[in-house]
């Protein structure tokens, strides 16, 4: 019973404030997102994404910044600067990760406000406005609040965007563990490839013993390897939606 629930909320959320943008021709492209961030998502997640001559999204939750937690060392500010100069894509994931179900959407909405206040500090670029929900947790009504004010937002629910995406919620696969998940990985990549649309990968920390929501260095290595394989695009967030606009 819990399970069908859960299934119908999701439904009604995935079909309702929607923003739909058509993929129309831009063929298969896969994105690399990091949440948080760990510290580590960029000292080895991004030597792997550079390495590959690519780069990635990394969706900060500013009021993380010089903290530690389950995830490890959170990132500093100086990697800000070095995450910029390398090419990657700061986005915003709330100032102080908030949970949209844990705060009113009033307090959410500014959290989210602030967030991308200060990112926009760092960057100094105004249309920044690329979003991701911490925890994945979305309601319809901070669908329909937080989606207008912001460029995208990113949430964690499964699947490939196209031949429409909602950019009020996109769809997005989690990339944890090792190498023993690089089947999964590689059909949905193959998948994407047939259907040529738009998959994203989410992960958080990048090291030898990852928490359970990150991935060793083995794991991203190989998905950035089989995503150029098949000859998609590896895009971030933001070079995308300048595709989508054009």
């Amino acid at each position: 019973m819990r399970s069908a629930l859960v299934s119908l909320r999701r439904k009604l959320i995935a079909h309702t404030n929607q923003r739909l943008a058509v993929w129309g021709s831009l063929g298969s492209v896969v994105t690399f997102t990091f949440d948080d961030f760990p510290r580590t998502a960029l000292t080895a997640g991004g030597d792997i994404l550079r390495a590959a001559g690519v780069h990635g999204t990394y969706y900060a939750a500013m009021g993380m910044m010089n903290s530690t937690n389950h995830l490890g060392e959170q990132f500093r500010r100086d990697d800000l600067d070095s995450l910029l100069r390398d090419g990657h894509e700061l986005a915003n994931h709330t100032f102080d990760h908030t949970s949209c179900q844990k705060s009113s959407v009033k307090q959410f909405t500014e959290d989210v406000r602030k967030g991308e206040l200060a990112i926009r500090e760092v960057t100094g670029d105004a249309e920044c406005g690329n979003f991701a929900y911490p925890y994945g947790r979305v309601t319809i009504r901070v669908k329909g609040e937080v989606g207008p004010r912001v460029r995208s937002s990113r949430g964690i629910w499964e699947g490939i965007n196209g031949p429409t995406v909602d950019l009020n919620l996109m769809r997005a696969n989690s990339l944890y563990a090792g190498i023993e998940q690089s089947q999964r990985v590689r059909n949905l990549i193959l998948e994407n490839e047939r259907r040529q649309g738009w998959l994203i990968f989410y992960t958080h920390d990048v090291q030898k013993s990852p928490s359970p929501y990150g991935c060793t260095p083995e794991m991203l290595q190989f998905a950035v390897s089989a995503a150029a394989r098949s000859g998609a695009r590896i895009l971030t967030v933001a070079e995308v939606m300048s595709n989508l606009a054009a």
